[in-house]
């Protein structure tokens, strides 16, 4: 009688010791597809991209942020967020493998200042009025390298905190 339950925990710790390590890596990572040409020249339509998630962004590295769509230009960051605004940062998914609601969307774009770094008004004219001088804690400004097809900070102001998915690590080859 003891052997058939040694057998079935032993099975148990072996699943569960092939599952693990696969929950950690959808947890930890993400793989992205690029989408269209805002990136380009540095990326192209179709390439995958290896994204960490929760990694705090520096300037100048390629990130993943949720972004509500359509778009909203968001206002300096002492104004509180509009109903429309919190409505659809809150129906985003917890998983952002997860295809983004019809209040959002996941973008692959440039940050172009992070917090601390001084707000590029000259670049993002949306930020011109905010009476900020540097870019306040948590949030980002990401724009696309090809700036006739991107839809970036120039549209919708500042990135929010907990709208940044992950910082990507490299380009996956096929």
């Amino acid at each position: 009688m003891r052997r058939p339950v040694a057998v079935a925990a032993g099975a148990a710790g072996v699943a569960t010791a092939a599952v693990l390590p696969a929950l950690w890596f959808r947890w930890r990572y993400l793989v992205a597809t690029v989408d269209g040409r805002s990136m380009e020249p540095t990326l192209r339509a179709g390439d995958r991209l290896l994204v960490r998630r929760g990694v705090r962004p520096r300037t100048g590295q390629i990130v993943v942020v949720r972004v509500p769509d359509p778009p909203l230009v968001y206002g300096p960051p002492d104004v509180p967020l509009t109903a429309a605004e919190e409505a659809a940062l809150l129906a985003a998914p917890e998983r952002p493998e997860a295809a983004p609601p019809p209040g959002g969307r996941l973008v692959v774009k440039r940050a172009v200042a992070v917090p601390g770094d001084p707000v590029p008004r000259e670049l993002v004219p949306v930020l011109r009025d905010v009476p900020e001088d540097v870019v306040p804690p948590g949030f980002l400004v990401v724009l696309g390298d090809n700036a006739d097809a991107s839809w970036d900070s120039r549209d919708y102001g500042f990135v929010r905190p907990g709208q940044c998915v992950g910082v990507a690590l490299r380009r996956m080859d096929d």
